[in-house]
Order: C-alpha cells, then sequence, then structure tokens
C-alpha cells in the first residue's frame, strides 16, 4: 500500500482526531465531494487576486529557494515571499520531506481557477503544497502529529497566511498570504522571521520549532478559535 493511498483510508480519522486535539471549529467532513462535482475552471478576469494583491505578468514573479530542500519557487517579491517561504520550510522540516514537483507556486494569467482563493497564484501569494496528495475539495489528508504543525506555523503567523483546509471548499495543499498588500501584519510578521533567519531572539534555525510544546499547543487552540482578521 503505498503513502497516498494510506493517506485516504486513513483520512477520516485524521480529520475527527486534528480538529478534536487542536481546537478547531467542528469536525471535518468524513467523505471528500468528487472535484468533477465543482464549477468548470475559468480564467480570472480581475487585475487583482482574490486576496487584493496585484496579479503578475511572468516576468513580475521571483524564484525563490526552500531552505533546507533546495527546490525552487515562484512567488511575488518582498514580504509575500517571506511568510510563504518560512511555510515551506517548516513543512520540510517538520512534516516530511520535500521532492522535486511538490510545491508550486506564482501561476500565469492563463491558469484557470476553479475557487477564487485560487486567483491568488497569479499574484506569488499563495502555494501548493504536494497538491495530488491534497487535492480541492478534500479533506483529512494530514495525520494528527502533521496538522498539529500546520496549526503551529498559523498561529505563528498571526492570521498572515491562511490555510485551505479551513475553507468551505478544502484544498489542503494550499497556503495564501491573507491579507491585503500594504497591511501592517505582513511586514511585521516578515520582518520577525528575517530576524529569526539571522540567528536573533534565540532561535537559530527552522528544526529549532517545538510545535508540540504545551505553550505553542495552548497558543495554536486559541488560535484557531479567533476570527478571521
Amino acid at each position: 500500500m503505498n503513502e497516498l493511498t494510506r493517506r485516504h483510508l486513513l483520512g477520516t480519522t485524521t480529520a475527527l482526531a486534528g480538529a478534536a486535539a487542536l481546537g478547531t471549529l467542528g469536525a471535518a467532513p468524513a467523505a471528500a465531494v468528487p472535484v468533477n462535482a465543482l464549477d468548470t475552471p475559468a480564467a480570472w478576469s480581475g487585475s487583482r487576486s482574490a486576496n487584493g494583491w496585484q496579479v503578475l505578468t511572468a516576468d513580475g514573479a521571483q524564484s525563490h529557494v526552500i531552505e533546507g530542500s533546495g527546490l525552487p519557487v515562484r512567488l511575488a517579491g518582498g514580504a509575500a515571499a517571506t511568510v510563504l517561504l518560512h511555510v515551506a520550510r517548516r513543512f520540510h522540516y517538520e512534516i516530511d520531506q520535500l521532492r522535486p514537483g511538490d510545491v508550486l507556486g506564482y501561476r500565469t494569467p492563463s491558469f484557470r481557477v476553479r475557487e477564487a482563493f485560487e486567483s491568488n497564484y497569479l499574484s506569488g501569494t499563495a502555494l501548493e503544497i504536494r497538491p495530488l496528495a491534497y487535492p480541492l475539495d478534500a479533506r483529512g489528508g494530514f495525520y494528527p502529529r502533521e496538522l498539529t504543525v500546520v496549526r503551529d506555523i498559523l498561529a505563528e503567523l498571526d492570521g498572515v497566511v491562511a490555510w485551505g483546509g479551513d475553507f468551505a471548499v478544502s484544498k489542503e495543499s494550499h497556503f495564501e498570504v491573507a491579507l491585503a498588500p500594504g497591511h501592517p501584519k505582513v511586514k511585521g510578521v516578515a520582518r520577525k522571521i528575517e530576524a529569526w533567519n539571522a540567528g536573533l531572539g534565540g532561535t537559530v534555525g527552522a528544526g529549532a520549532t517545538d510545535a508540540f510544546d504545551p505553550a505553542r499547543l495552548a497558543r495554536a487552540r486559541s488560535f484557531a478559535r479567533r476570527p478571521a482578521a
């Protein structure tokens, strides 16, 4: 039995256990809605993506390397890249090693979306981690310990990044900058990450984080109950 099959077989147990352990609002559905039940993919017509960031041309996105994995991903520059690269880096170190093809970021304007939040790829302010393993409108893809790390990342980033697993139409591979450009939290959290990257504040390297520390677990539970920013 391969890893992907095992994830699907255990999906219901994972969703229920993860929600109970981390205080999410209600349990995830036990079964996924087939993707072919969704609307037909369509081109995004706006000049800004759903989160308010400017849609980029192909030469407007920048290539970045995810620390530890050596893998490239194209994203918008500046604070948006800083927070999203932090998500990918922690996934690599704390959930599972990333491999070539696991991470997708910027998409060109010809990309067709099925849900509005997918337009955020067009602005380089969202990325997908293993979209084939965690497809649109499927839930329960993460084991409880993996979900603990995801919740800790979201709490650590204080609402700057949203996870597609919390959306009405779920996409557990999806992480996006949740706040509009110019929001002070985006730059503030990015500066905090940059300080960590420089080894300031007592944190050295991404592997130093313990998502299972009782204080961090309590913060993640509290954060999961907060209304959206």
